[in-house]
């Protein structure tokens, strides 16, 4: 099918207000691709939207846009800490706002992608999340104490937080942890909202083959370095490092470790990764209406709708 002529038909500058169009979707549903192929058709840059993308040498076992994906369209909010500085929810908003106003400023359009919902969700209905600076003593108590039973301390004085991070994920269990021990009361319930001004088009993409590309991306992540990228973060951060105990990264230093072999370490990433696929997507389908893409012709559907959105 044949593309319209884009830049004559989008004149963004002139929409008041401007526009912020989140593209969103459970891992492997090809968000990278359809992104990089909206932004050259409307000349935008992609806004990443994804908690681990943030951190310099996660590349591999995040499946970061690649060296020439980044080449042909600018990508931002990629690389911007190191593993063992983590970003917390607010000053990723502050960030991630910078970026939007200045897309706004050149173009009138910004572009948000990626799978982390509640990163999203903060941004397009302006949540403010408190600012609660990190607690580097407190962090490493929770070190000391082990993810477990971390996230059993958190089940019980936060049932709702706990529900929503997943078990094995320690930086997130930490940050609900630190602002329960700075506050005494629950993130959740400090979380104020600030409609941001812009208009907000939800696209999302979640196809039907998902279980067949999360397994290719699975074996895709071990043929391309996914081992070797783990034995490097470990030499770099330390074997506790928090950030390590993500989705792949964790079978990783299994298998470096002897724990694992590495037919169990794929299986197991295998399984975890569709077992976050779940919880996306409950968690859009709750949270947000986006317009579901077909199929057939994402990008078409994608570009009407943000033309569309300008009117």
């Amino acid at each position: 099918m044949g593309r319209p002529p884009l830049h004559a038909l989008i004149h963004a500058g002139n929409a008041t207000p401007p526009l912020v169009i989140a593209l969103m979707g459970p891992t492997a549903s090809g968000k990278t691709a359809l992104a990089i192929e909206l932004a050259e058709a409307l000349d935008l840059a992609v806004l990443s939207v994804d908690s681990r993308q943030l951190y310099r040498g996660m590349d591999v076992g995040t499946a970061k846009p690649t060296p020439e994906q980044r080449a042909s369209v600018r990508h931002e909010l990629l690389d911007l800490r190191d593993p063992d500085a983590p970003i917390n929810l607010q000053e990723f908003c502050a960030l991630a706002t910078e970026q939007i106003k200045a897309e706004h400023r050149r173009r009138g359009i910004a572009l948000l992608v990626g799978g982390t919902g509640l990163y999203l969700k903060a941004l397009v209905e302006g949540m403010r999340p408190p600012a609660v600076p990190p607690h580097h003593g407190l962090r490493a108590q929770f070190d000391a104490l082990g993810q477990p039973l971390c996230h059993r301390l958190l089940q019980a004085a936060d049932a709702t937080a706990a529900a929503r991070i997943a078990p094995a994920d320690a930086v997130r269990t930490q940050r609900a942890l630190e602002v329960l021990y700075a506050t005494g009361r629950p993130l959740e319930s400090q979380q104020r909202r600030d409609p941001p001004p812009w208009r907000v088009l939800e696209l999302g993409l979640d196809p039907p083959d998902l279980a067949r590309r999360i397994h290719q991306r699975t074996l895709a992540l071990y043929r391309d370095g996914l081992v070797a990228e783990t034995e490097i973060l470990i030499a770099r951060y330390g074997h506790d490092c928090p950030l390590l105990g993500t989705i792949g990264y964790g079978e990783a230093r299994d298998l470096l470790a002897g724990r694992l072999q590495e037919g169990a370490a794929i299986a197991l990433t295998e399984r975890r990764t569709r077992q976050y696929a779940k919880r996306q997507r409950t968690w859009f389908r709750r949270q947000h209406r986006p317009l579901w893409l077909p199929e057939d012709d994402p990008l078409q559907t994608a570009v009407l709708a943000a033309v569309g959105g300008l009117r």
